[in-house]
Protein backbone atom coordinates (compact mmCIF):
# COMPACT_ATOMS: atom_id res chain seq x y z
CA UNK A 1 0.00 0.00 0.00
CA UNK A 2 1.75 3.18 1.18
CA UNK A 3 5.49 3.78 1.32
CA UNK A 4 5.66 6.05 4.38
CA UNK A 5 8.77 5.97 6.55
CA UNK A 6 8.62 3.36 9.34
CA UNK A 7 8.72 4.47 12.94
CA UNK A 8 11.58 3.27 15.16
CA UNK A 9 9.21 2.75 18.08
CA UNK A 10 7.66 -0.71 18.26
CA UNK A 11 4.36 0.28 19.86
CA UNK A 12 1.27 0.56 17.64
CA UNK A 13 -0.19 4.08 17.73
CA UNK A 14 -3.68 2.68 17.17
CA UNK A 15 -3.98 -0.16 19.71
CA UNK A 16 -0.72 -0.08 21.73
CA UNK A 17 0.41 -3.63 20.83
CA UNK A 18 4.03 -4.43 19.93
CA UNK A 19 4.81 -4.19 16.20
CA UNK A 20 7.70 -6.33 14.98
CA UNK A 21 7.15 -5.81 11.25
CA UNK A 22 5.65 -2.99 9.20
CA UNK A 23 2.02 -3.80 10.11
CA UNK A 24 0.50 -4.37 13.53
CA UNK A 25 -0.47 -8.06 13.96
CA UNK A 26 -3.39 -7.05 16.20
CA UNK A 27 -5.20 -4.26 14.30
CA UNK A 28 -3.39 -4.15 10.95
CA UNK A 29 -2.36 -0.48 11.09
CA UNK A 30 0.90 0.41 9.35
CA UNK A 31 3.64 1.56 11.73
CA UNK A 32 4.69 4.72 9.89
CA UNK A 33 5.22 8.33 10.92
CA UNK A 34 2.01 10.27 11.43
CA UNK A 35 3.24 13.32 9.53
CA UNK A 36 3.95 12.89 5.83
CA UNK A 37 4.87 15.19 2.91
CA UNK A 38 1.92 16.94 1.28
CA UNK A 39 2.09 14.78 -1.87
CA UNK A 40 1.37 11.75 0.34
CA UNK A 41 -2.32 12.75 0.34
CA UNK A 42 -2.48 12.26 -3.42
CA UNK A 43 -0.27 9.18 -3.68
CA UNK A 44 -2.24 7.52 -0.87
CA UNK A 45 -5.49 8.23 -2.70
CA UNK A 46 -4.14 6.74 -5.94
CA UNK A 47 -2.90 3.63 -4.10
CA UNK A 48 -6.25 3.14 -2.36
CA UNK A 49 -8.12 3.63 -5.62
CA UNK A 50 -5.87 1.17 -7.44
CA UNK A 51 -6.49 -1.40 -4.73
CA UNK A 52 -10.25 -0.81 -4.92
CA UNK A 53 -10.15 -0.73 -8.71
CA UNK A 54 -8.70 -4.24 -8.83
CA UNK A 55 -11.83 -5.58 -7.14
CA UNK A 56 -14.15 -3.11 -8.83
CA UNK A 57 -14.02 -4.23 -12.45
CA UNK A 58 -14.34 -7.89 -11.55
CA UNK A 59 -17.28 -7.00 -9.33
CA UNK A 60 -19.00 -4.95 -12.05
CA UNK A 61 -18.50 -7.67 -14.65
CA UNK A 62 -20.10 -10.28 -12.39
CA UNK A 63 -22.81 -7.90 -11.21
CA UNK A 64 -24.04 -7.12 -14.74
CA UNK A 65 -23.43 -10.35 -16.64
CA UNK A 66 -23.54 -13.13 -14.01
CA UNK A 67 -26.77 -12.80 -11.99
CA UNK A 68 -26.50 -14.17 -8.45
CA UNK A 69 -22.74 -14.84 -8.57
CA UNK A 70 -21.78 -12.04 -6.17
CA UNK A 71 -24.44 -13.05 -3.65
CA UNK A 72 -23.43 -16.72 -3.69
CA UNK A 73 -19.73 -15.86 -3.36
CA UNK A 74 -20.36 -13.54 -0.40
CA UNK A 75 -22.65 -15.99 1.42
CA UNK A 76 -20.04 -18.73 0.97
CA UNK A 77 -17.67 -16.61 3.07
CA UNK A 78 -15.41 -15.48 0.19
CA UNK A 79 -15.59 -11.80 1.05
CA UNK A 80 -12.27 -10.42 -0.20
CA UNK A 81 -12.69 -11.42 -3.83
CA UNK A 82 -15.26 -8.75 -4.71
CA UNK A 83 -16.32 -5.34 -3.42
CA UNK A 84 -18.51 -5.82 -0.30
CA UNK A 85 -22.25 -5.36 -1.06
CA UNK A 86 -22.78 -2.31 1.16
CA UNK A 87 -19.69 -0.52 -0.21
CA UNK A 88 -20.76 -1.43 -3.75
CA UNK A 89 -24.27 -0.06 -3.25
CA UNK A 90 -22.97 3.18 -1.73
CA UNK A 91 -20.45 3.66 -4.54
CA UNK A 92 -22.99 2.99 -7.31
CA UNK A 93 -25.60 5.20 -5.59
CA UNK A 94 -23.11 8.04 -5.35
CA UNK A 95 -22.20 7.64 -9.03
CA UNK A 96 -25.85 7.75 -10.10
CA UNK A 97 -26.73 10.76 -7.92
CA UNK A 98 -23.61 12.60 -9.12
CA UNK A 99 -24.35 11.89 -12.77
CA UNK A 100 -27.98 12.98 -12.43
CA UNK A 101 -26.91 16.16 -10.64
CA UNK A 102 -24.61 17.27 -13.49
CA UNK A 103 -27.24 16.69 -16.17
CA UNK A 104 -29.24 19.80 -17.15
CA UNK A 105 -32.55 19.73 -15.30
CA UNK A 106 -34.43 20.95 -18.36
CA UNK A 107 -33.77 21.87 -21.96
CA UNK A 108 -32.45 25.40 -22.33
CA UNK A 109 -33.08 25.91 -26.02
CA UNK A 110 -34.68 29.34 -25.71
CA UNK A 111 -32.68 32.52 -26.20
CA UNK A 112 -33.15 35.73 -24.24
CA UNK A 113 -35.17 37.16 -27.13
CA UNK A 114 -37.34 34.04 -27.03
CA UNK A 115 -38.06 34.65 -23.36
CA UNK A 116 -39.35 38.12 -24.19
CA UNK A 117 -42.17 36.58 -26.22
CA UNK A 118 -43.03 33.88 -23.68
CA UNK A 119 -45.60 35.99 -21.82
CA UNK A 120 -48.84 34.08 -21.29
CA UNK A 121 -52.10 35.48 -22.71
CA UNK A 122 -55.21 34.28 -20.94
CA UNK A 123 -57.84 33.80 -23.65
CA UNK A 124 -57.93 32.64 -27.27
CA UNK A 125 -59.31 36.00 -28.40
CA UNK A 126 -56.44 37.92 -26.78
CA UNK A 127 -53.98 35.49 -28.36
CA UNK A 128 -55.40 36.34 -31.79
CA UNK A 129 -54.98 40.04 -30.96
CA UNK A 130 -51.39 39.38 -29.90
CA UNK A 131 -50.67 37.71 -33.25
CA UNK A 132 -51.99 40.77 -35.10
CA UNK A 133 -49.82 43.02 -32.94
CA UNK A 134 -46.74 40.96 -33.77
CA UNK A 135 -47.49 41.32 -37.49
CA UNK A 136 -47.92 45.08 -37.08
CA UNK A 137 -44.61 45.36 -35.21
CA UNK A 138 -42.93 43.48 -38.04
CA UNK A 139 -44.44 45.82 -40.65
CA UNK A 140 -43.25 48.83 -38.62
CA UNK A 141 -39.74 47.40 -38.60
CA UNK A 142 -39.66 46.98 -34.81
CA UNK A 143 -39.36 43.20 -35.15
CA UNK A 144 -37.39 41.16 -37.65
CA UNK A 145 -39.02 38.43 -39.73
CA UNK A 146 -37.41 35.77 -37.53
CA UNK A 147 -38.47 37.39 -34.24
CA UNK A 148 -42.05 37.77 -35.46
CA UNK A 149 -42.15 34.15 -36.62
CA UNK A 150 -40.86 32.86 -33.25
CA UNK A 151 -43.40 34.95 -31.31
CA UNK A 152 -46.37 33.84 -33.44
CA UNK A 153 -45.33 30.18 -33.22
CA UNK A 154 -45.21 30.45 -29.43
CA UNK A 155 -48.67 32.01 -29.24
CA UNK A 156 -50.07 29.31 -31.54
CA UNK A 157 -48.53 26.65 -29.29
CA UNK A 158 -50.19 28.26 -26.27
CA UNK A 159 -53.56 28.25 -28.06
CA UNK A 160 -53.11 24.57 -28.85
CA UNK A 161 -51.99 23.95 -25.27
CA UNK A 162 -55.19 25.52 -23.93
CA UNK A 163 -57.28 23.20 -26.09
CA UNK A 164 -55.17 20.23 -24.98
CA UNK A 165 -55.58 21.23 -21.33
CA UNK A 166 -59.34 21.21 -21.73
CA UNK A 167 -59.34 17.76 -23.35
CA UNK A 168 -56.88 16.42 -20.74
CA UNK A 169 -58.52 17.74 -17.56
CA UNK A 170 -62.04 18.47 -18.81
CA UNK A 171 -61.75 22.18 -17.99
CA UNK A 172 -60.08 25.12 -19.70
CA UNK A 173 -59.23 26.89 -16.42
CA UNK A 174 -58.90 26.25 -12.71
CA UNK A 175 -62.14 28.16 -12.07
CA UNK A 176 -64.04 25.85 -14.44
CA UNK A 177 -62.48 22.82 -12.79
CA UNK A 178 -63.52 24.00 -9.30
CA UNK A 179 -67.08 24.62 -10.51
CA UNK A 180 -67.30 21.15 -12.05
CA UNK A 181 -66.10 19.31 -8.92
CA UNK A 182 -68.41 21.40 -6.70
CA UNK A 183 -71.37 20.71 -8.96
CA UNK A 184 -70.76 16.96 -9.23
CA UNK A 185 -69.21 16.60 -5.76
CA UNK A 186 -66.40 14.44 -7.16
CA UNK A 187 -64.14 12.92 -4.49
CA UNK A 188 -61.25 12.18 -6.86
CA UNK A 189 -61.63 15.63 -8.37
CA UNK A 190 -60.94 17.16 -4.97
CA UNK A 191 -58.17 14.66 -4.29
CA UNK A 192 -56.31 15.57 -7.49
CA UNK A 193 -56.97 19.32 -7.23
CA UNK A 194 -53.36 20.14 -6.08
CA UNK A 195 -52.05 18.51 -9.28
CA UNK A 196 -54.55 20.43 -11.42
CA UNK A 197 -53.50 23.68 -9.71
CA UNK A 198 -49.86 22.89 -10.50
CA UNK A 199 -50.75 21.97 -14.08
CA UNK A 200 -52.47 25.31 -14.76
CA UNK A 201 -49.70 27.17 -12.91
CA UNK A 202 -47.11 25.67 -15.26
CA UNK A 203 -49.35 26.37 -18.27
CA UNK A 204 -49.53 30.03 -17.29
CA UNK A 205 -45.74 30.12 -17.24
CA UNK A 206 -45.77 28.99 -20.87
CA UNK A 207 -44.72 25.38 -20.20
CA UNK A 208 -45.99 23.22 -23.06
CA UNK A 209 -47.15 19.63 -22.69
CA UNK A 210 -43.95 18.44 -24.35
CA UNK A 211 -41.81 20.42 -21.90
CA UNK A 212 -43.92 19.16 -19.00
CA UNK A 213 -43.41 15.59 -20.21
CA UNK A 214 -39.63 16.16 -20.26
CA UNK A 215 -39.68 17.65 -16.76
CA UNK A 216 -41.69 14.72 -15.38
CA UNK A 217 -39.38 12.24 -17.14
CA UNK A 218 -36.34 13.93 -15.54
CA UNK A 219 -38.00 13.93 -12.12
CA UNK A 220 -38.91 10.25 -12.51
CA UNK A 221 -35.31 9.24 -13.25
CA UNK A 222 -34.13 11.30 -10.27
CA UNK A 223 -36.72 9.58 -8.06
CA UNK A 224 -35.60 6.03 -8.95
CA UNK A 225 -32.40 5.95 -6.78
CA UNK A 226 -34.31 7.45 -3.82
CA UNK A 227 -37.13 4.93 -4.22
CA UNK A 228 -34.68 2.02 -4.38
CA UNK A 229 -32.95 3.14 -1.18
CA UNK A 230 -36.26 3.51 0.69
CA UNK A 231 -37.55 0.20 -0.67
CA UNK A 232 -34.46 -1.89 0.21
CA UNK A 233 -35.73 -3.38 3.51
CA UNK A 234 -39.21 -4.05 2.10
CA UNK A 235 -37.81 -5.94 -0.89
CA UNK A 236 -35.73 -8.10 1.46
CA UNK A 237 -38.83 -8.61 3.62
CA UNK A 238 -40.79 -10.13 0.71
CA UNK A 239 -37.89 -12.47 0.00
CA UNK A 240 -37.94 -13.50 3.67
CA UNK A 241 -41.72 -14.13 3.56
CA UNK A 242 -41.55 -16.45 0.54
CA UNK A 243 -38.55 -18.57 1.57
CA UNK A 244 -37.59 -21.07 4.26
CA UNK A 245 -37.01 -19.14 7.51
CA UNK A 246 -34.61 -21.77 8.90
CA UNK A 247 -32.43 -22.01 5.82
CA UNK A 248 -32.41 -18.34 4.88
CA UNK A 249 -31.91 -15.46 7.30
CA UNK A 250 -33.09 -11.92 6.69
CA UNK A 251 -29.38 -11.04 6.40
CA UNK A 252 -29.07 -13.34 3.38
CA UNK A 253 -32.02 -11.68 1.68
CA UNK A 254 -30.44 -8.31 2.44
CA UNK A 255 -27.27 -9.29 0.57
CA UNK A 256 -29.30 -10.44 -2.45
CA UNK A 257 -31.27 -7.18 -2.35
CA UNK A 258 -28.14 -5.00 -2.17
CA UNK A 259 -26.66 -6.73 -5.20
CA UNK A 260 -29.89 -6.61 -7.22
CA UNK A 261 -30.50 -2.95 -6.40
CA UNK A 262 -26.87 -2.13 -7.26
CA UNK A 263 -27.54 -3.73 -10.63
CA UNK A 264 -30.72 -1.65 -11.07
CA UNK A 265 -28.78 1.52 -10.26
CA UNK A 266 -26.09 0.65 -12.81
CA UNK A 267 -28.84 0.08 -15.39
CA UNK A 268 -30.41 3.44 -14.44
CA UNK A 269 -27.03 5.13 -14.92
CA UNK A 270 -26.54 3.45 -18.30
CA UNK A 271 -30.08 4.30 -19.44
CA UNK A 272 -29.75 7.95 -18.39
CA UNK A 273 -26.37 8.31 -20.11
CA UNK A 274 -27.74 6.90 -23.38
CA UNK A 275 -30.85 9.08 -23.11
CA UNK A 276 -28.80 12.26 -22.63
CA UNK A 277 -26.73 11.43 -25.74
CA UNK A 278 -29.87 10.73 -27.79
CA UNK A 279 -31.46 14.02 -26.71
CA UNK A 280 -28.34 15.96 -27.67
CA UNK A 281 -28.31 14.33 -31.14
CA UNK A 282 -32.06 14.95 -31.75
CA UNK A 283 -32.25 12.71 -34.83
CA UNK A 284 -35.42 10.56 -35.43
CA UNK A 285 -33.63 7.31 -36.43
CA UNK A 286 -31.51 7.59 -33.27
CA UNK A 287 -34.71 8.06 -31.23
CA UNK A 288 -36.09 4.85 -32.73
CA UNK A 289 -32.88 3.00 -31.93
CA UNK A 290 -33.03 4.31 -28.35
CA UNK A 291 -36.60 2.99 -27.98
CA UNK A 292 -35.40 -0.47 -29.05
CA UNK A 293 -32.44 -0.31 -26.64
CA UNK A 294 -34.74 0.84 -23.81
CA UNK A 295 -37.03 -2.14 -24.46
CA UNK A 296 -34.11 -4.59 -24.28
CA UNK A 297 -32.75 -2.93 -21.11
CA UNK A 298 -36.15 -3.24 -19.40
CA UNK A 299 -36.49 -6.86 -20.53
CA UNK A 300 -33.01 -7.67 -19.23
CA UNK A 301 -33.75 -6.23 -15.76
CA UNK A 302 -36.79 -8.53 -15.48
CA UNK A 303 -34.91 -11.54 -16.87
CA UNK A 304 -31.97 -10.76 -14.54
CA UNK A 305 -34.14 -11.00 -11.42
CA UNK A 306 -35.46 -14.47 -12.24
CA UNK A 307 -32.01 -15.82 -13.16
CA UNK A 308 -30.38 -14.34 -10.03
CA UNK A 309 -33.23 -15.64 -7.86
CA UNK A 310 -32.86 -19.13 -9.32
CA UNK A 311 -29.06 -19.17 -8.87
CA UNK A 312 -29.20 -18.06 -5.22
CA UNK A 313 -32.37 -19.75 -3.90
CA UNK A 314 -31.84 -23.13 -5.48
CA UNK A 315 -34.91 -25.37 -5.20
CA UNK A 316 -37.18 -27.26 -7.57
CA UNK A 317 -37.50 -25.36 -10.84
CA UNK A 318 -41.28 -24.92 -10.78
CA UNK A 319 -41.28 -23.75 -7.15
CA UNK A 320 -38.44 -21.31 -7.85
CA UNK A 321 -40.31 -19.86 -10.84
CA UNK A 322 -43.59 -19.61 -8.89
CA UNK A 323 -41.91 -17.90 -5.94
CA UNK A 324 -40.03 -15.60 -8.29
CA UNK A 325 -43.25 -14.56 -10.06
CA UNK A 326 -45.08 -13.89 -6.77
CA UNK A 327 -42.15 -11.92 -5.34
CA UNK A 328 -41.77 -9.95 -8.57
CA UNK A 329 -45.49 -9.07 -8.74
CA UNK A 330 -45.66 -8.04 -5.07
CA UNK A 331 -42.50 -5.94 -5.27
CA UNK A 332 -43.50 -4.40 -8.61
CA UNK A 333 -46.83 -3.25 -7.15
CA UNK A 334 -45.37 -1.67 -4.02
CA UNK A 335 -42.37 -0.27 -5.88
CA UNK A 336 -44.62 1.41 -8.44
CA UNK A 337 -46.75 2.76 -5.60
CA UNK A 338 -43.67 4.26 -3.95
CA UNK A 339 -42.46 5.69 -7.27
CA UNK A 340 -45.90 7.22 -7.86
CA UNK A 341 -45.79 8.91 -4.44
CA UNK A 342 -42.27 10.26 -5.08
CA UNK A 343 -43.24 11.33 -8.60
CA UNK A 344 -46.35 13.12 -7.32
CA UNK A 345 -44.23 14.94 -4.76
CA UNK A 346 -41.69 15.82 -7.45
CA UNK A 347 -44.41 17.10 -9.80
CA UNK A 348 -45.80 19.41 -7.12
CA UNK A 349 -42.28 20.83 -6.68
CA UNK A 350 -41.57 21.53 -10.37
CA UNK A 351 -40.72 25.20 -10.93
Amino acid sequence: MSHGKRRDDKNCLNCGHTVEQRFCPHCGQENTHTRQPFHYLFTHFVEDFTHYDGQFWGTMNNLIFRPGRLTNTYLQGKRQKFVPPVKLYIFVSFSVFFFLSILPSEKKAETEKDEYFKSFVSSEESKNVAIKEMLQLKEQGLLTEQQSKIAIEKIEKEKEGDRNNESLIGSSSLEDYDKSIEKENRFFGKLFRPFVVKFFELSKKGVTRGELKDKISDKFLQAVPKALFIYLPLFAFFLWVFHNKKRWWYFDHGIFTLHYFSFLLVITLLFTAIQSVVESVNYPPVDTLFSIIAFFILSYTIFYFFVAHHHVYRSRKRITILRGVLIFIANSFFMLLLLFILLAYSFLNIH
